[in-house]
């Protein structure tokens, strides 16, 4: 059964992987972005949506789902860090979050049966140097997607996607050498970085009836970096 779908910021990357896998099996995909960008060229009917500065969205009466997409990798050591760093990321990643779940409530409710994806990261499960804005606003997304998850079932469910380096544009920099991508691939135990297709089947998964017995879970597409250990 087709889903309408809102995705905020799914212009790129993950989101616009995402965009494409559920309108090529037959679901309403709305979008608010920041930038239009390749959703324009797709057809795409985008609102603005600046994480920092969130606006009112124009929604239907119902909404089966909500993926939030917008995030940040900031990196840098800690003493290095300042106020506006830790704030910044925690306004992109959880406030923006915060006012589009708000803002899509009364139409999530409407469904009866909706889902709403939201985005962590490795680095909230495995420690890591210079991740420490990211991480401390990443955990409050953690700890947000579980307590969403307990004050709106049963109507609606509320998971979380933490994946490990994915090649996107927000990760360019990481991995525009190949030196630094055979460098990233090795830190993972499968030897590989995340490709966006990879994860937009788990959203479309966290989306769908398949994944109903589901809520409050914390999903680890990681190449096995925040769990395993070789020797």
């Amino acid at each position: 059964m087709a889903k309408t779908v809102l995705l905020i910021g799914g212009n790129s990357g993950i989101g616009l992987a995402t965009v494409r896998l559920l309108r090529g099996q037959g679901d309403e995909v709305l979008a608010a972005a920041r930038q239009a960008g390749a959703l324009e060229e797709l057809g795409i009917a985008v609102q603005r949506f600046d994480a920092l500065e969130p606006t009112a969205l124009v929604l239907p009466e119902r909404l089966d789902g909500l993926v939030y997409f917008p995030g940040t990798i900031h990196l840098r050591p800690f003493h290095r860090l300042t106020d506006e760093d830790f704030l910044r990321d925690y306004r992109v990643n959880c406030l923006g979050a915060v006012a589009a779940i708000q803002a899509a409530l009364p139409a999530l409710k409407a469904s009866g049966a909706a889902s709403i994806v939201l985005f962590s990261t490795v680095a909230v499960a495995q420690g890591m140097p210079f991740h420490a804005s990211i991480a401390a606003a990443k955990g409050a997304v953690e700890g947000l997607t579980r307590s969403l998850a307990a004050e709106f079932a049963p109507k609606i469910r509320v998971n979380a996607i933490a994946p490990s380096l994915t090649d996107t544009p927000l990760a360019g920099p990481l991995l525009n050498s190949d030196v630094k991508r055979e460098a990233s691939a090795k830190r993972h135990p499968l030897q590989q970085v995340g490709e966006p297709e990879d994860i937009a089947r788990l959203v479309d998964f966290l989306l769908s009836p398949a994944s109903a017995f589901m809520t409050g879970q914390i999903l680890r597409p990681d190449g096995g970096l925040s769990s395993l250990r070789l020797l």
